[in-house]
């Protein structure tokens, strides 16, 4: 069991996209973990915060 939650390892493959497929509801940021079934969250894109990295 791991004693922190927030650590990686070199095994864990983090991505982020926006994801416009739902045109009903506008676009979502999802956050995923691809080398893990079921790790993924998401919310309205226009909600997800803005990091200095990405700009």
């Amino acid at each position: 069991m791991a004693t922190n939650p927030h650590a990686m390892t070199d095994a864990d493959t983090i991505v982020g996209s926006i994801d416009s497929s739902n045109r009903g509801h506008g676009e979502e940021y999802v956050i995923a973990d691809i080398s893990a079934d079921g790790a993924w969250l998401s919310m309205e894109a226009e909600a997800a915060p803005q990091l200095p990295a990405w700009r």
